[in-house]
């Protein structure tokens, strides 16, 4: 049922078209191949359908979780190759973490044809990389773009939506042809911008003047000494100083016990080290800088983001703890299609939260009740002690 839910919509597309589309159904095994790329080592986790938690229909919500813990998970599936060249594409999935990964990440790598999926692993070159990834307290939705054969991050962080809830998540790339991309998690726009800016993609368009120098007589010193601050005549910076009230001791031995030197003491004087006044320095020019010229390696390039192949997409991931449920991926140049699949994250969505506050109220409702029964320790320790006053009282 759930594949051909995605088969109806393929047929009816006008002008778009779905490039991808998975929902986990009968036979997925044999649309997606399992990595082999870390068998020999025994470290390569299972993978297994599973609904999860709060599911509202077993079968339909049924995705493929990561089914072990510390280990890796490889899996990935092949569709007739595209490329976005020119066109606005669409990358949609539903994560959901049972249980916190701890350290590990939940992300897709979508990249050109592979000839052979078994050997997909981390050596595998791809285009693009999004999803959730976390390890301690380092948290953050992935988006990567491989340029000229480098995998570039995004300057800045984007927001992990995989806190510890249990709930289902979607995620939505929006890759442009105008060098812009777009990221939803939830339906919730987090991020919208420049390829250009805010990825390290491109050559800097200016660089420092290798034959630029700084002039011998540049004053960099902001701050400089008080020429006219001295030290006062009467300032002590002695801490210890010897006690001259101090007399040898009668019985003191210079040949048994040598010369005689008087102990030391606190200096009642002490005032700390002295150092002189800093004042701003007339003859500051400021923090010198090269000249810039331009960078004979920058090139300019509007087709950032566009790739010539897509060709396969998958799921390469180290868990600590397993347990992460993936559903409902699309690849698609439609909107109108991936909010189809958004529709049937909402209705899930919308479930498994009603169905957390009810689990999270009768956990409450039961600590206050256990909390209502518990015996009042302090008073009974105060019964005690009456006891044995009264005792006492009696035997005397």
């Amino acid at each position: 049922m759930k594949l051909a839910l995605a088969c109806v919509g393929s047929l009816g597309l006008a002008s778009g078209k779905i490039f991808f589309s998975e929902s986990f159904g009968a036979g997925w095994e044999d649309r997606w191949t399992l990595s082999k790329w870390k068998e020999s080592e025994g470290t390569a986790g299972k993978w297994v359908a599973a609904a999860g938690k709060w599911s509202t229909d077993e079968a339909e919500d049924a995705g493929i979780q990561t089914g072990e813990d510390s280990k890796f998970f490889g899996i990935a599936a092949g569709f007739d190759s595209f490329s976005n060249e020119g066109k606005e594409v669409i990358i949609q999935y539903q994560a959901k973490y049972e249980k916190d990964v701890e350290c590990g990440g939940g992300y897709v790598k979508l990249g050109p044809k592979q000839d052979d999926l078994t050997a997909f692993g981390d050596p595998t070159s791809y285009n693009i990389m999004f999803g959730p990834d976390k390890c301690g307290y380092t948290k953050r939705t992935h988006l990567i773009f491989n340029y000229k054969g480098k995998n570039v991050l995004k300057k800045s962080d984007l927001a992990y939506k995989q806190e510890n809830e249990g709930t289902s998540h979607l995620y939505r790339l929006v890759v442009k042809a105008d060098n812009t991309v777009r990221v939803e998690i939830d339906q919730e726009k987090i991020y919208e911008g420049s390829l250009k800016e805010d990825w390290e993609l491109l050559a800097e368009k200016e660089i420092n003047d290798p034959d630029d120098k700084k002039p011998s007589d540049w004053v960099d010193d902001s701050m400089m000494d008080d020429p006219e601050d001295k030290k006062p005549d009467d300032w002590s910076d002695e801490k210890r100083i010897v006690d001259e009230e101090a007399n040898k001791p009668d019985d003191w031995d210079d040949e048994e016990d040598g010369e005689w030197e008087a102990p030391m003491k606190d200096n009642p004087a002490y005032k700390g080290d002295w150092s002189v006044k800093r004042m701003s320095n007339p003859a500051y020019l400021g923090v010198w800088e090269a000249k810039k010229i331009a960078n004979p390696e920058y090139a300019d390039d509007d087709a950032l983001g566009q790739y010539a192949d897509f060709g396969f997409i998958g799921f390469d991931l180290w868990q600590v703890k397993g347990g992460s449920i993936f559903d409902n991926v699309i690849i698609t140049d439609d909107a109108a299609e991936a909010d189809a699949f958004a529709n049937k994250w909402k209705a899930l969505s919308e479930h498994e939260n009603a169905q957390k506050k009810e689990e999270d109220d009768a956990k409450k409702a039961e600590a206050d009740k256990k909390a209502e029964e518990e015996p009042d320790k302090s008073g009974d320790d105060d019964d005690d002690d009456d006891e044995e006053d009264k005792k006492e009282s009696e035997e005397m």
